[in-house]
């Protein structure tokens, strides 16, 4: 998992509440099982015109030039709710995004998150509702996230954030689940070799 300390990029804002995980990758697309290729189908029903994913809507923000290239998403509300599928955070990643910020996230998303290297930044409604209207009015603005500082900067300002230590140091130091269990490696190792074999692993 890529480590996530300092990252600058341009913020692309969707002013929406209650975004879904079916907006985020529609059911039909989940039939693949690695994590790659799910970014082509993200937000499926918004950004294209026709099933086929052949006419891009042209008025739908990740699809204008201004906000191409896009690694911050800007959200409202209970980002994230609906079923508990990790394709989510997979197709937003897969897109391109490091981080969505939001004034809250519904709360499996927000695990399945940040266990797949997506960081999800809370900040007041007030704040956000700033750095969205900041970035209506000025398409394809950068701003800074800092998970070392816990902090945004947008527009001249600085905002604070909170996240919970075990997910902050995981995201610093890029270890996903393998990687957490792999440091246990010699352990596991030392209890296989006095387990009976019908408790380990074939190798």
């Amino acid at each position: 998992m890529e480590k996530f300390t300092v990252h600058t990029g341009v913020a692309v804002p969707l002013n929406s509440a209650n975004i879904d995980t079916d907006q985020i990758i529609p059911k039909q697309f989940l039939l693949a099982t690695t994590r790659e290729g799910f970014g082509k189908h993200a937000f499926h029903d918004w950004r294209y015109l026709d099933d086929a994913e052949t006419q891009l809507n042209p008025d739908f923000n990740l699809n204008k030039k201004e906000y191409q290239g896009a690694s911050i998403l800007v959200a409202q509300d209970n980002f994230g709710n609906g079923s508990s599928r990790e394709h989510a955070p997979w197709a937003l990643t897969d897109f391109g995004f490091r981080a969505v910020i939001a004034p809250s996230f519904a709360n499996i998303f927000n695990n399945n998150a940040l266990g797949n290297g997506l960081l999800t930044v809370k900040l007041t409604a007030s704040e956000v509702n700033d750095i969205i209207t900041f970035l209506e009015q000025n398409p394809g603005e950068k701003i800074t996230i800092s998970l070392e500082d816990m902090t945004v900067k947008c527009n001249g300002q600085t905002y604070s954030f909170e996240l919970d230590e075990f997910y902050r140091h995981c995201l610093l130091n890029g270890l996903d689940s393998i990687d957490l269990t792999l440091k246990h490696n010699d352990d596991i190792t030392a209890f296989e070799s006095k387990a009976p074999s019908f408790l380990t692993p074939h190798r």
